[in-house]
């Protein structure tokens, strides 16, 4: 029987939201076309993740341990995902399109012999073959791909799919894996994180992003202070980022983070497709613009025209009133 192979991102000791889409997916797949969907875990420690795994589905999850998995490193990453689709035997393997896998998917397509359908915004099967929707022109476009080899990898962009579970008992299998450090070509000596950014931007269920629109100190304040009542991540465009105001780990867009919370907040932000590219996949978009013409409003559930300076303190006040109600 043929299977499809998921793999489960962590962070930081979580898993990613956007792997548990993928995996939920791959799930309803398997189950319309009489297949078996498997969960792949590579972590320092995958067992502390089985059990939330489990609540999605997967026959089987497989476990791959290794100490240099505390941090992303491309070359054992590499190695462990070849080592278990070999062990697995999938003929699709499945992912969410993170920063990491797209490090790493075209290296292990080669090594696994494998079509990279990368950064989908959907897959299907159709008949022996895999097709899928690609976002292209700035996601202002989409391709449709096909491909019919008998290994396929595809990674997905986040906020695609609903992450919907299904509890099952899955078998768990250990998939013996060795990697020798002493041989790695690049060593990670330390990661600096910005301060101030608590939120993951890429799992945020909220995201108060900033425009041109947002001038000065006066104005990240507001932005800062409305993503805090939601326990938000602050995101920006790149005009602003290039001002200085924020940092560029809150850049936002195509040559930024690709994002897709339950709200989003459109501060001072006109709506370039650069931008709408990396947050398009919003399950509600709030656009606050002082211009009623911005292209942000035609992708926009709810818009608001007005001076964000004008309208961001009352809203704030309001909804802290309404925190503090309930």
């Amino acid at each position: 029987m043929s299977r499809i192979l998921v793999y489960v991102a962590t962070h930081e000791g979580r898993i990613r939201r956007a792997s548990l889409e993928v995996l939920s997916h791959a799930r309803l797949l398997a189950v319309a076309s009489g297949r078996r969907v498997d969960a792949v875990l590579i972590d320092e420690d995958p067992s502390r993740f089985v059990e939330q795994v489990s609540l999605y589905g997967p026959s089987r999850i497989f476990k791959v341990a290794h100490p240099l998995f505390r941090t992303h490193l491309n070359a054992p990453l590499i190695a462990a995902l070849h080592t278990a689709a070999t062990v697995a035997g999938p003929s699709i393997c499945a992912m969410a399109s993170t920063e990491s896998v797209k490090d790493v998917l075209g290296a292990l397509a080669v090594r696994w012999d494998a079509a990279a359908l990368p950064d989908v915004s959907t897959f299907s099967l159709e008949g022996d073959g895999v097709e899928v929707l690609r976002p292209v022109m700035a996601a202002k476009q989409f391709a449709r791909v096909h491909s019919a080899s008998p290994r396929v990898l595809v990674s997905v962009r986040s906020g695609s799919f609903d992450a919907v579970e299904s509890p099952s008992a899955p078998e768990i299998v250990e998939v013996p894996f060795e990697f020798n450090g002493s041989d790695l070509g690049l060593v990670l000596k330390d990661i600096v994180k910005a301060t101030g950014l608590t939120v993951d931007l890429s799992e945020a269920r909220v995201v108060v992003a900033a425009g041109r629109g947002v001038k000065d100190a006066e104005g990240k304040r507001l932005v800062d202070d409305l993503a805090a009542l939601f326990n938000g991540a602050v995101g920006a465009s790149r005009a602003v980022v290039e001002s200085g105001l924020f940092p560029a780990t809150t850049q936002i867009g195509q040559t930024g983070k690709v994002v897709s919370p339950d709200l989003y907040f459109a501060v001072g932000i006109s709506g370039a497709i650069q931008h709408v590219a990396g947050m398009v996949n919003s399950r509600v978009i709030v656009a606050i613009n002082k211009d009623a013409d911005a292209p942000i409003f035609k992708v926009a559930t709810y818009g608001l025209v007005g001076d964000l300076y004008r309208i961001l303190p009352p809203l704030i006040t309001a909804l802290k009133a309404a925190k503090a109600g309930a």
